[in-house]
């Protein structure tokens, strides 16, 4: 069985994670929904305290190895030999760090914003980052699918309760779609745990041998899942909808972390798990990928909404994570990875730029703005950054993430990364007009009079920036976290038998 690391803290710091939201939201359930600002600073000050468990966690991690750390095994139903089994790599610590960070901003972002529903809200908040947590932290396939299904729950109530005019059909429509995949999957966890011996360990699981057929027949079933949470083309259309009826919080969540986890199952589960089906099936991957690039792009340039504008960017930006991972190699895979969290960095800061100015304006619609630089140039002067962070200016870190997969997208098809790389330039293309429509042009009559961003605001957008350029200058930083894990998770896939002829053959026809 894989080995893994005694934990360094000499404490269960992964379970307090997992908790302590929960705790929160236990609390808030005693205190008066009339009392909203006691409601308020509650869920600050937990959220705050998570996320300063979670500098902890970073700070002690060991980045010379690819072995779990912190490890947490409890028997949990023992019939079964279900474990309740938590640790985490180079991988999966990122993600914790990014999910507590931005459960802190869409905290300080809803302090004005939602005015019905205050107590609910918070505790839908606090739940789900508890769950969004132990997805990362699972090791246990069971407690994995146990953390997968709850985010549903918190999430599908933060668009049909507080969303906007079609929240219900969206709410719907997410649920449905992620269900859907999510039932597949189990069938899969089944048939794995039946074919290992009973057994959800997914690092035992991680040391078993699987026929040809039966990965190809997992693959699918994994794709299910993960490529809607992605999203993927063509499993996409649920992103616009949710983004755009979402309150800031819900889409900020959503952007930054929870589209993360289809992207965290590939690397998870469908390539150390199945070799030979994700080598045989890369060049389809990659096929889908770059189609998602260029139509997410294309698709971007006709939309009339702000928000509907940002979720259409990231089915393309997310294409890019895809490509990486399924490039198959160092540069690939590790760009995949730093892409997702530039793209919940970037994304959601855009996502918390469009709900400050929303608050003021109430209206999404593009072609209501103009002139927003004169009358708000503070927000201006962040927007910019945020807008070059998108389109991959050197400098920030959309510019290293894309280079990276760029780097490995060639080198494991040639056309795939030429076809890709165009996505840069129509993304260059709607952000710049976006920005030019919205902030230049002439002063329309809902913009005059705004002003500029408070404090609060301020205070959200910053860390933000920070990390842009943080990445952007000095990505090691993040690379060196993620380096040992790569290469051994590299190390497995290549190091399977599929069947040459076939894979050497569908590679032909991409090249």
């Amino acid at each position: 069985m894989e080995q893994t690391m005694n934990n360094a803290l000499g404490f269960p710091i992964l379970s307090m994670l997992i908790c302590w939201p929960l705790v929160g939201a236990a609390f808030l359930l005693f205190i008066s929904r009339t009392n909203e600002k006691a409601i308020k600073m509650v869920s600050l000050l937990i959220s705050v305290a998570t996320f300063l468990l979670s500098i902890l966690l970073f700070s002690h991690f060991d980045k010379s190895t690819h072995l779990m750390q912190f490890v947490e095994r409890y028997e949990w139903i023992p019939y079964l030999n279900m474990h309740y089994h938590l640790g985490l790599d180079g991988i999966s610590v990122l993600f914790v760090l990014l999910a507590t960070l931005v459960t802190v901003l869409s905290v300080l972002i809803s302090w004005e914003s939602v005015k019905m529903k205050t107590k609910e809200f918070f505790i839908c908040l606090l739940v789900l980052e508890s769950a969004m947590i132990g997805v990362f932290c699972s090791l246990d396939f069971m407690l994995f699918y146990l953390f997968w299904e709850a985010m549903l729950i918190p999430m599908y109530l933060l668009i049909g309760v507080w969303g906007g005019p079609n929240r219900v059909y969206a709410a719907v429509k997410f649920f449905l779609y992620t269900l859907v995949g999510s039932v597949l999957m189990l069938v899969g966890i089944i048939v794995l745990y039946f074919y290992a011996g009973r057994s959800f360990n997914i690092l035992e699981l991680m040391t078993k041998a699987y026929p040809y057929k039966m990965q190809l027949m997992l693959f699918w079933a994994f794709f299910a899942a993960f490529a809607v949470k992605v999203p993927m083309f063509p499993v996409h259309t649920w992103l616009p909808d949710a983004h755009t009826e979402a309150p800031t919080a819900g889409s900020v969540i959503l952007a930054a972390v929870l589209i993360k986890m289809g992207a965290y199952g590939f690397l998870r589960f469908s390539l150390p798990l199945l070799p030979d089906a994700s080598r045989e099936m890369a060049p389809v991957m990659l096929a889908l990928s770059v189609i998602a690039i260029i139509y997410g792009g294309i698709i971007c340039l006709a939309q009339t909404d702000l928000k509907r504008l940002i979720a259409y960017s990231s089915v393309s930006h997310m294409g890019f994570v895809t490509l990486g991972i399924f490039a198959l190699n160092t540069q690939g895979v590790e760009g995949g990875i730093l892409q997702m969290l530039n793209h919940g960095i970037v994304t959601g800061a855009l996502f918390l730029s469009v709900g400050i100015i929303y608050e003021r304006t109430h209206t999404r619609v593009i072609a209501d703005y103009g002139g927003v630089a004169s009358v708000m140039p503070i927000y201006a002067s962040l927007f910019i950054v945020f807008t070059f962070a998108s389109i991959g200016l050197p400098a920030t870190n959309g510019f290293v993430g894309e280079f990276l997969i760029l780097l490995g997208g060639f080198k494991a098809s040639q056309w795939a990364g030429v076809l890709s790389a165009s996505g840069i330039i129509i993304g260059a293309g709607y952000m710049l007009w976006l920005y030019q429509r919205v902030f230049f042009m002439e002063t329309s009559q809902k913009v005059a009079g705004l002003q500029d961003i408070t404090t609060r605001e301020l205070m959200t957008l910053l860390p933000m920036v920070i990390l842009i350029f943080w990445i952007g200058i000095y990505p090691n930083t993040y690379l060196s976290f993620m380096h040992p894990s790569v290469q051994h998770l590299l190390e497995r896939v290549n190091g399977g038998s599929a069947p040459a002829v076939a894979v050497n053959a569908i590679t032909q026809i991409l090249r």
